[in-house]
């Protein structure tokens, strides 16, 4: 990931993920509640790159269950409310594809959008999921939003039994803008803790709703069922943060909920 070169992981920089998921050292936990934990890392000063890292004990969900929750992109319009448009663009290996992903941010942000190649592997009874930020000529940065800048995003699903399982979730992202810090507060101490809970939750309805929506068609576990186009490499850059509009929204108050609703 580093240089021009757009490349698909490989076991190494798996493992390397893995490592940082289950390592504590050099992160200052933020909140622990119940069965979520939440971790920040300071990173340069005066950068808006945040580091977070969020894990969740799940009971009552299988560590597949979760693998195909997370990887259900139809399934992930139902229950992920944050979501404004997502889609697959293509494939470039057995494991690895390009996608669109926008999202609604707190107000009065402006919303935030990404192209991120996306790979995954299962290693043992562990899986994991991971992207980083790419550009493809088709889906240039759109006027309404915020284009953010994955870095390394991702979530390992560690099994703890036949129905139980911990969910580790750490995304190293830059949101394209000088945020104000009840955003960077409110990530940590309310909004990814919130979304950890609701993809649980998401977790427990889905083998009921895959039985009803095409039962049988799991891609990311069965890749000839796939029906995306083939992407070349060469078709991808890596999306540098400084090619991006930088967007000051420091000052911004947060807004009441009260406006929200009208």
């Amino acid at each position: 990931m580093s240089g021009q070169t757009v490349t698909i992981p490989d076991d190494q920089a798996f493992a390397s993920f893995k490592a940082e998921c289950v390592c504590e050292e050099g992160w200052n936990m933020t909140y622990n509640k119940g069965v979520v934990t939440v971790w920040t890392q300071s990173l340069e000063e005066g950068k808006s790159i945040h580091k977070i890292k969020c894990r969740m004990v799940c009971k009552d969900v299988s560590a597949e269950t979760m693998y195909d929750v997370l990887h259900d992109i139809e399934y992930r319009k139902k229950w992920d409310t944050n979501v404004i448009e997502t889609f697959d663009i293509g494939k470039l290996t057995v494991n690895a594809d390009v996608g669109y992903y926008s999202w609604k941010c707190p107000k009065p942000l402006r919303n935030r959008d990404v192209i991120t190649l996306r790979s995954w592997l299962p290693i043992g009874k562990d899986y994991i999921i991971m992207n980083y930020s790419v550009k493809h000529a088709k889906y240039p940065p759109k006027k309404d939003m915020v284009r953010a800048v994955s870095i390394q995003t991702g979530y390992m699903i560690q099994s703890q039994g036949p129905n139980n399982c911990t969910l580790t979730y750490m995304a190293q992202v830059d949101p394209r803008g000088s945020l104000p810090k009840w955003v960077v507060n409110k990530s940590s101490h309310f909004l990814a803790p919130c979304a950890m809970k609701k993809i649980c939750k998401a977790c427990v309805k889905y083998p009921e709703w895959k039985q009803r929506h095409n039962p049988g068609f799991k891609p990311w576990l069965y890749p000839e069922q796939t029906t995306l186009p083939s992407i070349p490499l060469s078709e991808l850059s890596i999306q540098r943060a400084e090619s991006l509009e930088n967007i000051d929204e420091s000052s911004l108050a947060e807004a009441h909920e009260r406006e929200d609703s009208d």
